[in-house]
C-alpha cells in the first residue's frame, strides 16, 4: 500500500491548510484513516483519525480547529486544518490501519511538512 500525502506549506499563524492523503488502494478495506505528525525532536503524536463508520477522535490541541474526513470512493483521507499557531508546524503522516487476524496492520505515508510561522 502506497499513501501520498500532499497539502503542506508555509502559512501565516491564524491560517489554514487542506492535507490530502491518497492511497494506492481502496482505503473501504482499512479500519481506520489517520493523521499524526512529528515535530524536530519530538514523539510522533496522533493528531485524527476516523473509522470506516466516521466515528472521529481528535487530539485535544487540535479539536474545533482540525477536522478529518474520508472519501471511499476517492480513496482519499483529509485533514482540513484552520486557526493553524507555530505549533502545529511539524511533518504531517498520513496512516492507514487494518485489523487481521495477527493484529493491526499500519501502513504510512512519507508525510507533508506543515510550518506556521510569520
Amino acid at each position: 500500500v502506497q499513501l501520498q500525502a500532499s497539502g503542506g506549506g508555509l502559512v501565516q499563524p491564524g491560517g489554514s491548510l487542506n492535507l490530502s492523503c491518497v492511497a494506492s488502494e481502496s482505503i473501504s478495506s482499512f479500519n481506520i484513516m489517520g493523521w499524526y505528525r512529528q515535530a524536530p525532536g519530538k514523539q510522533r503524536e496522533l493528531v485524527a483519525r476516523i473509522t470506516t463508520g466516521g466515528g472521529t477522535s481528535y487530539a485535544d490541541s487540535v479539536k474545533g480547529r482540525f477536522t478529518i474526513s474520508r472519501d471511499n470512493a476517492e480513496n482519499t483521507a483529509y485533514l482540513q486544518m484552520s486557526s493553524l499557531n507555530p505549533e502545529d508546524t511539524a511533518l504531517y503522516l498520513c496512516n492507514a490501519a487494518r485489523w487481521t487476524i495477527r493484529g493491526l496492520n499500519n501502513y504510512w505515508g512519507q508525510g507533508t511538512q506543515v510550518t506556521v510561522s510569520s
